[in-house]
């Protein structure tokens, strides 16, 4: 499943609900979600840090399609590589 796909599906199984509860409630959920994802990586099983991922991902996408954003679209922001130094491989640390 590509990016496109994942928010057309995220738009068609929540969108109602979504666009009820708004941005702010939607960024909560992302956070609250943020926080499990923190305490799986501290110190989850791999199966609960693979969910929580998705249940970050799902939440990011929900935000967007509540906003209106194409993450398709908003991510050709680093399609040439990285917006800071413009590389491929990021060298914005690196002095010249």
């Amino acid at each position: 499943m590509d990016l496109k796909d994942l928010q057309q599906l995220i738009e068609t199984m929540y969108s109602a609900k979504d666009r009820k509860r708004g941005a702010t409630g939607t960024f909560i959920w992302l956070m609250e979600e943020v926080g499990e994802l923190a305490a799986a990586v501290r110190e989850g099983t791999f199966a609960e840090k693979e969910a929580e991922f998705a249940d970050v991902l799902a939440w990011l996408v929900t935000l967007a399609n509540v906003e209106g954003v194409d993450l398709d679209r908003a991510m050709r922001k680093y399609a040439e590589g990285c917006p800071g130094c413009g590389q491929m491989v990021c060298r914005c640390d690196q002095k010249p």
